[in-house]
């Protein structure tokens, strides 16, 4: 009767505990009660701030477990990277908390039988290579989401800016002109022009919400957007010019990023030509040539 080793079996209780884990975290779903006290206590609370922080990460067991047993600045990185990415419903800060945790436990688990089962150098470096990766998996694709945002906020910016020009010059006022812009937009630009709107209309000053609109979003060109706006309300500058100074000049950023992209293809396509399309190309053209040269030197 053969017996199990030590380190499988432990190894098998931590992927089975995992697991588990895995599954509460996901699968686990407040009372309907619950839910609709917490979006009324949520309701005008900036959520990139400490109270709006607290709020979202929540205060069960198993978020209490998660951000125990992970680092705060973690948890900070995780809570800024989700502001970023426009805070996705199916992504909330302890559950991505948690499946960090999981999927470097799970990793960790199966890298420990892969060590024993054949200790050497190369698979312990390639487990603590897959613990690594695996834990940091969830942080990447937030970080990738958000990116991927703050793209879509910097190509909409300029178009927006000139609605909210021809709206300014129209007569109405820059709020309202960011509400209609907000109103006829569907992108993630025109969600934070909302989401604005509502904090000034909470009571917040209209200058920290305009920073907290860059702070959140970490678009560069927003911020110098907003920089401006933030100084013109203050020194009492025109702010029909300044939307129409703005516009102008991110037009001409979006142009200027357009042809810089198109002047980095020719660079990016040199190393599948070289790797992938002239191997074959050789191939068919010299391959006749050198089976002739070959069969005329090999003889009768």
């Amino acid at each position: 009767m053969s017996i199990v080793p030590a380190s499988v079996l432990l190894a098998a209780i931590a992927v089975s505990g995992a697991v588990a884990l895995l599954g509460w975290s996901l699968l686990a779903r407040p009372g309907a009660g619950t839910v609709q006290v917490r979006d009324n206590l949520l309701r005008g609370i900036d959520v990139t701030g400490p109270a709006g922080r607290g709020a979202r990460t929540g205060s069960g067991p198993l978020s209490r477990l998660t951000r125990g047993l992970t680092p705060r600045g973690t948890v900070a990185r995780l809570d800024r990277l989700a502001g970023r990415a426009g805070r996705p419903a199916a992504w909330p800060v302890p559950k991505l908390v948690a499946a960090k945790l999981v999927l470097g436990l799970v990793a960790a688990s199966l890298g420990l039988l892969v060590a024993t089962s054949g200790p050497s150098v190369l698979t312990v470096l390639v487990a603590a290579v897959a613990t690594v990766v695996a834990y940091v998996v969830p942080e990447l694709l937030l970080y990738s989401r958000g990116q991927e945002r703050q793209q879509a906020i910097a190509l909409e910016l300029a178009d927006t800016l000139d609605q909210m020009t021809i709206a300014v010059e129209a007569g109405l006022g820059f709020e309202s002109a960011m509400a209609r812009a907000g109103s006829n937009g569907k992108g993630p630009l025109a969600e934070e022009l909302v989401r604005t709107l509502q904090d000034i209309a909470v009571g917040q000053p209209r200058r920290h919400a305009y920073l907290a609109l860059a702070e959140r979003t970490g678009v560069p060109d927003l911020r110098r957007f907003i920089r401006a706006v933030v100084q013109a309300d203050q020194y009492g500058v025109s702010i029909a010019d300044v939307l129409r100074t703005q516009a102008a000049e991110m037009r001409l950023k979006r142009r200027q990023r357009a042809e810089e992209k198109a002047m980095q293809i020719p660079v990016k396509v040199i190393f599948p030509l070289i790797l992938c399309i002239l191997p074959t190309l050789f191939i068919v053209l010299l391959g006749p040539a050198v089976m002739d040269i070959a069969a005329a030197f090999s003889g009768p």
